[in-house]
């Protein structure tokens, strides 16, 4: 199959998540950049991921024929009542950047037994269908007691997904890009498009 779809980011980090998950089913992903659009600011003030990811998809809808996939992501820490959870990545601007954002996970659960998160990734495909279409993909791990690893972005050093004795920063992107809650939302959209 050769599909062409717009992804709603400026994240580099994503979009190379994205593509590496999606190309070898010769799906061509661009960004916002690459197509020169320029969307009006999305103000993520929606209650769950789907809608922050609808609210991102949605800016786009009338600048392209393309269809677009938008993703809404975050950590849920339990013993935190699953914050961060969508203000994910709020938090870590809050905290004055990623590191002191996962300091301070790693620091409120230093005197806690139950260290048990996950990762969400609710994905929502338009311009395909008459309606919006949402992919689901959660991992689900514990936080670790200290930040491992140069790999991946965002919290994935403190992340251990379950089964593994490493954070998602170690094992690499390769495994990641396998097993991650963005792989399963994506594996999802594969298979409702049909790419074998």
């Amino acid at each position: 199959m050769n599909l062409e779809i717009l992804l709603a980011t400026n994240n580099k980090h994503k979009l190379q998540e994205f593509r590496e998950i999606l190309s070898p089913h010769g799906i061509v992903v661009y960004d916002i950049s690459d197509l020169n659009l320029k969307p009006r600011e999305v103000i993520e003030n929606g209650n769950t991921f789907k809608e922050n990811a609808l609210l991102k998809a949605n800016s786009l809808k009338k600048l392209t024929s393309f269809p677009i996939i938008a993703d809404d992501s975050g950590l849920e820490v339990e013993a935190m009542d699953n914050k961060p959870g969508i203000h994910t990545a709020r938090y870590a601007e809050k905290m004055g950047g990623i590191g002191n954002a996962m300091d301070s996970i790693v620091n409120f659960l230093n005197d806690k037994n139950n260290r048990k998160a996950r990762f969400v990734c609710d994905l929502v495909l338009l311009n395909v269908d008459e309606k919006p279409l949402y992919f689901e993909g959660t991992i689900e791990g514990e936080i670790a007691f200290e930040k491992h690893g140069e790999e991946g972005f965002g919290y994935d050093p403190i992340f251990i997904p379950n089964g593994k004795d490493v954070s998602f920063a170690v094992i690499g992107k390769e495994e990641k890009n396998q097993i991650s809650h963005r792989a399963k939302a994506l594996k999802k959209l594969l298979v409702y498009l049909r790419v074998k």
